[in-house]
């Protein structure tokens, strides 16, 4: 294995650092042609501390972005690598304003963290662009902490670079490693069959996190900070580095001090989010077996930064792309490994090689990304294989539709041997299959009935749940990863096919078809389904379609219709309301959709009108 080095490069001095522009922050602070409003500004600013001088000196006010605390485990190292962040801001000639974000944790918040992706959104854009900020560090970790801080930073376009709190140790157990969530969907199958009891159950999950970071594995967190850096917008290297690595609080002074010539330079994120960076993204997503999430939040932030990027986009440029990384849920090493193999740099250059990556990109530290990744380690064919090698040939994202959906996806990289054996590879119908649906209307009709004998569940059967997509649920639950029942898996049989309007947690090994657009709460496909209905899915022909006539179609979607469509839980939040009210579809990335046509606010609006 290739042990990565500790030094992350870096920008030199820049010419535009040598002549200094006036500052964003200085209409605020020192603006002599309205003294009472500079007066007003600057003062209660004095209060703790700070002083005019430093205020009306014209350094770069940069701004922390806090997303550590106590609700959000994965994130809360970001507390003290904030202490690094600010002694590189110091250094290199900043001023430091850090604030907090809306607390985001995947595990901890309910109905699903997803619906408060957005609301962080909205809560960023408005601190970045209402107050006295020049440039922006985003501290970023679990899984939708990145999307909603990056969404931001396009919005209002201000010079922004992505920290990453970097993922968990190893976790262990009985000498086997155990990578965080990958462990909760392989132990859950383990006591259906009645291997294990409830007290081993919760001992094996809880040894998957062992230190502060988020996953360990490759789940949404470890693939949204790697696509941050292969959009661009982090140093090189800063995505794998585990949270409690000394790299870490290096990378976190080499950032701070990053941004302040950053700001001299006015490098934003609309410099570095190019078309050519969301298709190296895609493409880099292939290769680390990532998220299915992904295309979400990715297809979010092109359309706040106004770069053209659709679903289908994620097969076209990313299908064909093998898998690299031998990394859970795809693989078997977890986050130490994937660091010390190399990261996203030794990624990069493996598909740089083979002409996969648009190397004259440019990223935060004023280099290309050619630049940034020419001489990472080579793969070592253990954790980071070689693209001629591959784990996995075209690994990456398969997009289907037909009378379902208008889109979904399905994950490549995460087929079973057994799942391939017994749905794909019929001769006279090969990669596809037929099946009976058994629908659930939610998780807790899908757990109340899995193991319903008057379901005859068989292995011929597809699970079906809706309701679970951004508007029905609200926000998109992960939830369409569902297991068999417990008689199927004590016959040995793990996976059925899965299909549903949720996501699925990117730490899942399940080659379930996801993100259905429209969902059933939009009246898509999936409202007019019925248990029994026979379902035909041709991953050849990209297709998926109920086996009924036109005719029986229509009746279906007339009788929904004349109902008032498809029903789904009350408003419990002014929130969720709000949000459904506003939101989009998954395979446009869940955006509030008025704030779709809010970009560049830096630059179009300056800066907003005086509060007195």
């Amino acid at each position: 294995m290739t042990k990565s080095t500790s030094s992350t490069p870096t920008a030199g001095t820049s010419p535009a650092k040598a002549t200094k522009r006036k500052l964003r922050s200085s209409e605020w602070f020192n603006d002599p042609h309205n003294p009472g409003m500079t007066a007003l500004y600057l003062e209660r600013y004095l209060n703790y501390g700070l002083t005019r001088h430093e205020l009306q000196s014209g350094k770069p006010i940069i701004g922390i972005a806090q997303t550590g605390n106590d609700l959000s485990p994965c994130n809360r190292h970001h507390l003290e690598l904030a202490k690094r962040v600010r002694e590189g801001i110091t250094a290199a000639g900043g001023l430091v304003m850090e604030f907090p974000v809306h607390p985001i944790q995947e595990t901890g918040k309910r109905p699903t963290a997803a619906l408060d992706r957005n609301l962080a959104y909205l809560g960023l854009v408005e601190i970045l662009f209402g107050y006295p900020l020049d440039g922006v560090v985003l501290t970023t970790g679990c899984d939708k902490t990145t999307p909603a801080c990056l969404m931001a930073a396009a919005t209002v376009n201000l010079p922004a670079i992505v920290l990453s709190g970097g993922p968990m140790l190893n976790g262990w157990h009985e000498g086997q490693r155990t990578g965080s969530g990958t462990v909760v969907w392989k132990s859950r199958e383990r006591l259906a069959a009645g291997e294990i009891g409830y007290e081993e159950f919760m001992t094996l999950v809880a040894s998957s996190a062992p230190s502060v970071g988020h996953c360990n594995t490759m789940g949404t967190a470890s693939t949204m900070n790697s696509l941050a850096e292969a959009l661009g917008m982090s140093l090189p290297g800063c995505a794998a580095i585990p949270a409690p690595y000394r790299e870490r609080g290096q990378i976190a002074y080499e950032t701070g001090s990053r941004i302040v010539d950053m700001v001299w330079e006015d490098l934003k994120p609309s410099d570095i989010l190019t078309r050519k960076a969301f298709e190296n993204c895609i493409v880099v997503n292939s290769a680390i077996g990532g998220s299915t999430n992904a295309p979400i939040h990715i297809n979010a932030l092109a359309r706040h930064i106004g770069v053209e990027l659709d679903i289908d986009d994620w097969q076209k440029f990313g299908h064909d792309v093998p898998l690299l990384v031998n990394m859970q849920p795809a693989g078997f090493y977890l986050g130490e490994e994937y660091h010390r193999a190399g990261g996203v740099p030794s990624v990069v250059r493996e598909l740089m090689k083979h002409k996969r990556i648009h190397e004259d990109v440019i990223t935060v530290n004023g280099k290309t990304m050619g630049e940034n990744c020419a001489a990472s380690p080579k793969p070592d064919n253990d954790v980071i294989w070689s693209y001629d090698k591959p784990l996995v040939a075209d690994a990456g994202f398969l997009v289907l539709r037909g009378n379902l959906f208008d889109s979904a996806i399905m994950k490549t990289s995460v087929i079973s041997k057994e799942f391939r054996d017994r749905y794909l590879i019929n001769p006279k119908d090969p990669n596809a299959f037929e099946g009976r649906a058994i629908v659930f209307e939610g998780p807790e009709d899908y757990h109340h009935r899995i193991d319903d004998a008057s379901l005859d569940i068989d292995e011929h059967c597809i699970l079906f749940v809706r309701g679970t997509g951004p508007i029905g649920y609200p926000g998109g639950a992960e939830v369409v990863n569902m297991q068999p029942p417990a008689a199927l898996i004590k016959r040995g049989i793990l996976s059925l096919p899965c299909i549903g309007d949720g996501r699925q947690s990117g730490t899942s090994g399940s080659p379930s078809i996801l993100n259905a657009t429209p969902e059933a709460a939009a009246n898509g496909g999936l409202a007019i389904l019925q248990t029994g209905d026979k379902v035909r899915i041709d991953l050849n022909k990209g297709s998926a379609n109920i086996l009924i006539s036109d005719e029986e179609l229509k009746r279906r979607r007339a009788e929904l219709m004349a109902n008032g469509g498809f029903k789904y839980p009350a408003n419990q939040t002014p929130w969720q309301e709000l949000y459904r009210n506003t939101v989009g579809q998954q395979a446009t990335g869940a955006c509030l959709e008025l704030a779709t046509r809010y970009r560049d606010i830096a630059g179009t609006v300056g800066t907003a009108r005086h509060n007195h």
